[in-house]
């Protein structure tokens, strides 16, 4: 065979191939997030002066909570995911980020992160994001945090654990986003009242 007979044939195996090779899984029509319900105008300042700052940092999660997937709790031993659910990043990073948010707009007290807090009195809520997701046997979408507040100038670590479950209609794509979103609004409101001004 001459070399331009060959260009026919290697083209048509590359196309057979193509509809074969996968380069990752394909991702959903959406991804999900969380929206705080408790926001900062824009154009209001801020000033760390006027009293401590807060650090919010990124909670620790459990294995299955470290995956952008949606988690389903099928029994108490076992764990399914939610088809077509997944989030926009780590709902770890999401959660602290709304906290971080509903703090600032509900307590007035500046939440700054950890490279900016360097060098100035400032308390810090540290934790563990137990629950993030659906619990199929009631039907429920269950935010789980344990929180451990440290208050500059105070010994000793005051912790908490807070729990909100919201009813969801259907354990789909479509419900979860919703309902995880009104649960950790919640939990990020009762975080804000207990770390006060």
């Amino acid at each position: 065979m001459t070399k331009h007979a060959l260009l026919p044939v290697l083209a048509a195996a590359t196309l057979s191939l193509a509809g074969c090779i996968s380069f990752g899984a394909t991702p959903p029509d959406t991804l999900l997030t969380l929206t705080s319900t408790a926001q900062i105008p824009a154009g209001q300042q801020q000033n760390s002066a006027a009293g401590r700052s807060l650090v919010v940092t990124v909670p620790v999660t459990p294995a299955s909570l470290a995956a952008q997937r949606v988690p389903v709790q099928v029994s108490p031993t076992s764990i399914a995911y939610v088809k077509d659910a997944q989030w926009s990043e780590p709902p770890a990073r999401l959660f602290a980020r709304l906290v971080s948010d509903t703090v600032a707009a509900r307590t007035g007290r500046v939440v700054v992160s950890q490279v900016q807090a360097v060098g100035e009195a400032n308390d810090q809520l540290d934790g563990e994001l137990r629950a993030f997701g659906l619990d199929s046997t009631t039907r429920e979408a269950v935010v789980t945090f344990d929180a451990a507040l440290s208050r500059d100038g105070q010994d000793g670590t005051q912790k908490r654990r807070f729990e909100v479950r919201v009813p969801v209609a259907a354990i789909d794509a479509a419900s979860v986003g919703p309902a995880l979103n009104q649960a950790a609004n919640q939990v990020a409101g009762q975080i804000a009242d207990w770390v006060g001004r």
